[in-house]
C-alpha cells in the first residue's frame, strides 16, 4: 500500500466525518436519479413483457367505422387463426330507471382472448357473456347499483349481468376510452343496434402467426393488399406506444428534475469538500514540511473523497434500485401497469456516472486549493486569500463538464430538450453563482448601519469563509424550481376548471344520425327550453398521402405529427366554423360545387411542411379522396367545442355514410334531464359528459404532478442538506463571533435575531430571483409548449415561496443554535 493511500485511510478514521455533507448530497442526488430511472424502465420492461398480451395476438388490423369483408377475413385468416373485437362508446342504464352513464362497450367473439385469460369475479353467472349478456367493469357497478343477474339497457337491447369484470387481458391495447368496460358478444352488439351507418366505432382483426414470422412485413402486405381501405398494423411492440412514449417523457422530465438536484447537490459538494480541506490546512503544511510532494498530497485527499463518494453512490444506487419495488407496494393501483420488479443496469450506470462527473466537477478547485497551501502556513494562523483556478483546472472542470452533458445527453430520449435543460440549467448556476459573489462584492462596500444586528447580519453575508455564492446557488434553484411548478401547475389547474368549463358544451352527442336531428333537439328543448344545440356532419378519415407521396412508403414521418397517426373525424363546411380564425388562404365560396379542396390547422400544416396549394389524399371509408389545401385555420382548442383538423368543402365527401356530432350548451343543473330524456327517445345516441373528460384529464395531471411534486422534493432536501452544510463550514468562524459578543455584552437571543435577520434578507432575495426565473420558466412551459393561457394562481405561487423563506429561516436558525452555546471561556481556551 504507498504512502498516499495509508495516509489517507488513517485519516479517515480519525477525522473522516468532515465528509458527511459530500456523503449525503452526492447519495440524495444519485438515489433521485437512480429511482427515477429504475422506475421507469421497470414499467416499460413490464409493457414489453406484456407486449402480446397487451396487443391480443402477434399482430393487430384495425379499421374505423366498418368491419371486415369477407374477403379481408379469408386474406388475414390465411396466415393463421384470427379473433374479431369491435368497440365504440354508448350509454348504459338500469332497466329500473336512473341517470345512464357512458361507456365503453366492447364486443368480441368466441375465440377472444387469443393472447392471456379473461376472468369474472367470484360469483359471475357464467365464465364469460353470450348473446343478451354482459360482463361489466367494478367502477360501472357502482356508479349504476348494478349487482349480478340485474338488466341493463344499452341501446335498443336489454341485457343481463353476468359477472364483474376481474381480468381483461387487452385493455392496456384498446387505448383510451370514456367510460368503464362493457363486455358482450357480436350477437349482443347486434342486439343493440347501437352501430349504425356513420356511427363511430372501430374493428380490430387479432391474428397468431407461426413461430419466427415477420409480424410488421406480414402486416404491411396486408395493407398493401387492400390499400384503400384503411387498416392500419400494430405489432405487439407497437402495442402501448401511446402509454410507452407518455412514460418516456415523464420519465425524461422527472430525470431532468432530478439533475437540477443532483446540481443543488453538486454545490453541497463542493462546500462540503472546501470546508473539510480548509481545515486540513495545517496538516497539508506539516506534510509539505516532511518533504511530501504536491502530487501525493492531491492523490490523498482525492482517495479519500473517492472512497466516500463511492459509498454515498453505491447507497445510493441501492436505494434508487428498490424504488419500483417501494412504489409498487405503496401506489401500485395508481401506476397504468405494475412494474416488472428486476434489476435494471442502465439507469444505474447512468445515475453513478452523472453523480460521480458531478462530484468531481464541484471538488476540483477545492482540491487545487489544497494541493497549492504553502508551507509557511505551518508558522502562522492565517487565512488563506481565495484563488482563482489555475489554467489546468480550469481545464479539467471543462473536461469534466463536457463528459457531463454529453452523458446527459447522450442517454436522454429527447435529446433536443436534454441539451435545452442543461444548457438552461448550467445558465442559471452560472448566473447565480455571480448573483453570489456580486452580493457579497456589493454589501461589503455598502455603508455600515446603525443597527447593531442589521450590521452583523450583512457582515456574516460577505465575510472571509462566508458560504453566500453556494447558497445563493443551491437555494436559488431550489425556489426557482419550486416556483415554475407552482406556475405550471396553477395554470394547468385555472384551465381546466375555470376557463375550459366556461367555454365549454355541457355534453357531446356522437353517434347521432341525420335523420334523428329533429327528435334530439325536440328531446333537449323539452327539459332545457333555452339550450343551444350546435349539429356538424361527421366521419372518420385517415391521411394516406402528402404531396402525392404515400404515409407508408415514408422511410420516417415528421416530428410530431400526430395528425398522421391513425384516423381523424372530419367534416365539412360551406362557411368558416366558429373558434376558427383564416391565417393563410381562402375559404371556397358558399356554393362552391367543384373538386375537393380542404382546410387545415395551421400548427398541424406546419409540422408537415404543407403549405396553401399542397395537395393530401384521404381516406374515408375505403375510398382515396385527393383534396388541394385551400385554407389554414388558427383553431381555438382551448373551448373544448366541436373543433376539427380536417375541413372539407361540400359536395364529394357527403356522398359518404356519415353521422352527426352534436354540442349541447345547458344549465349545469339539467344535466340528469337531459341525458334521461335523450335516452328516452334516441337511446343509440352517446352523451359524452364535458365535465367527464375534464374529469379524466384532471385526474391525469394529479397523478403527473404528484410525480414531479415527488422528484422535486428532492431539490429541497439537497437544498436543506447544503444549507446545514454551509451552517457547519462556517461554524468556526461563527463561534469565535459568538465569543467575542457575548464578552462585549450580546444576548442569545440578540445574536439569535442577527442570525435570524441574516437567513431572512438571503431568503428574500432569492425570492425575489426565483419569481423572476422560475416565472419564467413557468410561463415558457405553459403558453409556448403547452399553448394554455397564462394564469397562474399568485396566492399559490407566494405561499410556495413564503414557504421556501420560512424553511430557510427555520433550518437556518435551527443549525446555527449549537454554535450560540459556546461560552467565552470554552472560546479563549481554544484560541
Amino acid at each position: 500500500m504507498s504512502n498516499a493511500w495509508r495516509l489517507a485511510i488513517r485519516d479517515l478514521r480519525a477525522g473522516g466525518r468532515g465528509l458527511w455533507l459530500l456523503l449525503l448530497c452526492l447519495f440524495l442526488g444519485t438515489a433521485a436519479l437512480a429511482g427515477i430511472g429504475s422506475l421507469s424502465a421497470s414499467i416499460l420492461g413490464a409493457l414489453d413483457d406484456q407486449s402480446r398480451q397487451t396487443l391480443g395476438g402477434d399482430l393487430e388490423m384495425r379499421v374505423s367505422q366498418r368491419r371486415a369483408t369477407v374477403e379481408e377475413d379469408a386474406a388475414f385468416a390465411a396466415y393463421g387463426p384470427i379473433s374479431e373485437t369491435v368497440s365504440t362508446n354508448t350509454m348504459a342504464q338500469p332497466r329500473s330507471g336512473g341517470a345512464p352513464a357512458l361507456v365503453n362497450l366492447r364486443a368480441v367473439d368466441d375465440a377472444w382472448p387469443m393472447v392471456g385469460r379473461f376472468l369474472l369475479q367470484p360469483g359471475a353467472l357464467k365464465p364469460r357473456p353470450h348473446g343478451l349478456d354482459v360482463a361489466i367493469a367494478p367502477a360501472l357497478a357502482d356508479r349504476l347499483h348494478l349487482h349480478v343477474g340485474d338488466a341493463v339497457r344499452i341501446g335498443a337491447a336489454t341485457l343481463r349481468v353476468v359477472g364483474l369484470i376481474a381480468e381483461e387481458p387487452d385493455k392496456l391495447g384498446a387505448g383510451f376510452s370514456f367510460g368503464p368496460t362493457v363486455i358482450t358478444d357480436l350477437t349482443g352488439l347486434d342486439a343493440t343496434q347501437v352501430i349504425q351507418p356513420g356511427s363511430l366505432y372501430e374493428s380490430r382483426i387479432h391474428l397468431l402467426l407461426p413461430a419466427r414470422s415477420n409480424a410488421g412485413a406480414i402486416g404491411k402486405r396486408l395493407i398493401d393488399r387492400f390499400p384503400s381501405a384503411g387498416w392500419r398494423a400494430r405489432t405487439p411492440d407497437q402495442a402501448a406506444d401511446n402509454l410507452k412514449r407518455g412514460i418516456e417523457q415523464l420519465g425524461q422530465f422527472l430525470l431532468l428534475v432530478g439533475l437540477a438536484a443532483l446540481a443543488i447537490a453538486g454545490v453541497g459538494v463542493g462546500s462540503g469538500v472546501s470546508a473539510y480541506l480548509d481545515r486540513k490546512t495545517h496538516m497539508v503544511a506539516t506534510l509539505k514540511v516532511l518533504g511530501a510532494e504536491s502530487g501525493m498530497i492531491a492523490g490523498l485527499f482525492l482517495i479519500q473523497l473517492g472512497l466516500v463518494a463511492a459509498l454515498a453512490i453505491v447507497v445510493g444506487l441501492g436505494v434508487g434500485a428498490a424504488v419500483p419495488a417501494i412504489v409498487t407496494a405503496v401506489a401500485g393501483d395508481a401506476l397504468p401497469v405494475r412494474p416488472h420488479l428486476a434489476l435494471y443496469p442502465e439507469p444505474l450506470l447512468v445515475a453513478a456516472g452523472l453523480s460521480l462527473l458531478v462530484a468531481l466537477l464541484f471538488a476540483l478547485p477545492a482540491l487545487a486549493r489544497a494541493r497549492s497551501v504553502p508551507a509557511a502556513t505551518l508558522l502562522r494562523d492565517a487565512v488563506l486569500p481565495m484563488r482563482r483556478p489555475s489554467v489546468a483546472v480550469l481545464a479539467g472542470m471543462a473536461a469534466v463538464l463536457g463528459l457531463l452533458v454529453a452523458l446527459t445527453v447522450l442517454t436522454a430520449s429527447d435529446r433536443r430538450i436534454a441539451l435545452g435543460f442543461v444548457g438552461a440549467t448550467f445558465a442559471l448556476v452560472v448566473a447565480l453563482w455571480f448573483l453570489g459573489l456580486g452580493l457579497r462584492w456589493l454589501i461589503a462596500r455598502l455603508p455600515h448601519p446603525r443597527r447593531p444586528l442589521l450590521r452583523l447580519a450583512l457582515a456574516n453575508l460577505h465575510r472571509p469563509g462566508a458560504q453566500t455564492d453556494r447558497l445563493v446557488v443551491a437555494l436559488g434553484l431550489g425556489f426557482s424550481l419550486f416556483v415554475a411548478l407552482a406556475v405550471i401547475d396553477t395554470s394547468l389547474a385555472a384551465e381546466l376548471t375555470n376557463a375550459a368549463p366556461a367555454k365549454a358544451p355541457r355534453f357531446f352527442a356522437i353517434d347521432l344520425q341525420p335523420e334523428d336531428a329533429t327528435a334530439f333537439q325536440a328531446a333537449i328543448r323539452s327539459v332545457a327550453s333555452r339550450a343551444k344545440i350546435e349539429a356538424v356532419p361527421s366521419l372518420r378519415g385517415s391521411i394516406v398521402a402528402l404531396k402525392g407521396q404515400r404515409v407508408a412508403d415514408m422511410k420516417t414521418l415528421p416530428e410530431g405529427a400526430w395528425i398522421l397517426k391513425g384516423d381523424r373525424t372530419i367534416t365539412w363546411s360551406a362557411t368558416l366554423p366558429p373558434r376558427n380564425t383564416l391565417v393563410a388562404g381562402h375559404w371556397w365560396p358558399p356554393n362552391y360545387d367543384g373538386p375537393p379542396l380542404v382546410s387545415m390547422e395551421d400548427r398541424a400544416a406546419q409540422m408537415l411542411g404543407l403549405r396553401v396549394g399542397d395537395t393530401i389524399t384521404v381516406a374515408v371509408l375505403g375510398v382515396d379522396v385527393p383534396a388541394r389545401i385551400s385554407a389554414l385555420r388558427k383553431v381555438d382548442w382551448g373551448g373544448l367545442g366541436l373543433n376539427f383538423a380536417l375541413v372539407f368543402s361540400p359536395g364529394y365527401i357527403q356522398e359518404a355514410p356519415h353521422g352527426l356530432l352534436a354540442t349541447v350548451y345547458a344549465p349545469s343543473d339539467r344535466d340528469g334531464a337531459i341525458a334521461g330524456a335523450v335516452a328516452s327517445v334516441l337511446p343509440s345516441v352517446t352523451l359524452i359528459r364535458t365535465g367527464d373528460i375534464i374529469g379524466q384529464l384532471g385526474d391525469m395531471l394529479q397523478r403527473i404532478a404528484l410525480a414531479i411534486r415527488a422528484a422535486a422534493a428532492v431539490t429541497v432536501l439537497a437544498g436543506i442538506v447544503v444549507l446545514i452544510g454551509a451552517v457547519t463550514a462556517s461554524g468556526q468562524a461563527r463561534r469565535y463571533d459568538v465569543v467575542i459578543l457575548k464578552l462585549l455584552g450580546g444576548s442569545r437571543s440578540q445574536l439569535l435575531a442577527g442570525q435570524a435577520l441574516e437567513y431572512l434578507l438571503l431568503s428574500v432575495l432569492l425570492a425575489a430571483v426565483a419569481s423572476a426565473v422560475g416565472g419564467g420558466a413557468g410561463w415558457y412551459v405553459v403558453t409556448r409548449v403547452l399553448n394554455l393561457p397564462w394564469s397562474p394562481d399568485i396566492g399559490t405561487v407566494g405561499l410556495t415561496l413564503a414557504a421556501a423563506v420560512g424553511a430557510t429561516l427555520t433550518i437556518g436558525v435551527t443549525a446555527n443554535i449549537p454554535i450560540l452555546r459556546a461560552s467565552p471561556a470554552q472560546g479563549l481556551r481554544a484560541a
